[in-house]
């Protein structure tokens, strides 16, 4: 019995070695993943290298929209700006800007006055949400004239939402020049969430209706269920970027460990940008990337 004992206090002794052994091993893994982490950060080097890929996917983005917008000029010269021109040019202009502010991230940082780096990064998520905000534009035009309902008051509010969010922005900027106290950043961000999460409830409502609308069209329908998936794909990515973008501007406003206006963020500004902007401006672009018919185009109508 007391050899029996004693082999069980080796085997528990043993046990417990080998516990404190693994989590020893795990606590030095952390440990060099946070030093990884820290010397990502604070490299100079890597910060320049991060900001440069970044610049890199913009320009691609930016690329493949301008592309894009020729190919369907090509196809339809006859009609003017319509909103699918449109929507490519945005997006041509939008990631073309981004890839410049990180090309010259580290110089942007240095502007003074320091509203002027608020600015210059703002900007294009600015019009990064007028580019979508055009689309859910698109899908409530097809929603009402397919339900026989009246779309005269559908381009107001449009205009009148975009030049709300920019007066209310520009608004924010000079109250920041005038007195750059941290609580007019936090407002600004703030702000900002709530436009991202208007936009993500925009794309909910509209794509789900249209989704649905599609749904009940018969089985045979020509195109439905190409156009379901289009509408689908669209929707769930859209939805997720604004969404994800609304709840990193929280992060953002009450976090300094989530600030994305500083150069020693350089992994999060990759994973923030990435999921937020090059990711789903890719996916949506090869998407919606067939050209419209030659003749017959009811829905691509000249922008009034």
């Amino acid at each position: 019995m007391r050899t029996g004992g004693l082999e069980m206090m080796h085997s528990s002794s043993a046990i417990l070695s080998s516990s404190s052994s693994a989590a020893a091993v795990i606590a030095l893994n952390l440990k060099e993943a946070t030093n990884w982490w820290s010397d990502v950060n604070e490299s100079p080097v890597w910060q320049d290298r991060i900001f440069h890929i970044l610049a890199v996917l913009y320009a691609i983005v930016s690329v493949i929209a301008v592309i894009q917008l020729v190919r369907i000029q090509l196809r339809v010269p006859e009609y003017g700006w319509t909103t699918q021109k449109v929507f490519h040019f945005l997006n041509f202009v939008v990631n073309g800007v981004r890839a410049l502010v990180f090309i010259f991230r580290r110089d942007a940082q240095e502007m003074q006055p320091e509203i002027l780096q608020h600015i210059l990064l703002d900007i294009p998520s600015l019009a990064f949400f007028t580019t979508y905000a055009l689309l859910v534009l698109f899908w409530a035009e097809i929603y009402y004239q397919a339900r026989a309902v009246s779309t005269d008051g559908l381009r107001p509010s449009f205009f009148t939402i975009n030049a709300v969010v920019y007066v209310v922005q520009i608004a924010l900027w000079l109250v920041m020049w005038w007195k750059p106290v941290q609580l007019m950043v936090i407002i600004s961000k703030m702000f900002f969430a709530a436009v991202s999460l208007f936009a993500a409830l925009g794309f909910l409502l509209y794509g789900g209706r249209l989704f649905l609308m599609l749904q009940r069209f018969p089985v045979e329908s020509k195109g439905r269920r190409k156009k379901l998936q289009e509408v689908g794909y669209v929707t769930t990515i859209c939805f997720t970027c604004f969404l994800i973008r609304c709840i990193m501007m929280c992060f953002d406003a009450f976090d300094d460990a989530a600030d994305l206006d500083v150069l020693d963020h350089p992994i999060l500004n990759f994973v923030y940008y990435l999921l937020v902007e090059i990711l789903p401006s890719s996916l949506v672009l090869f998407i919606l990337r067939k050209l419209p018919p030659k003749r017959g185009i009811t829905q691509y109508h000249q922008i009034q």
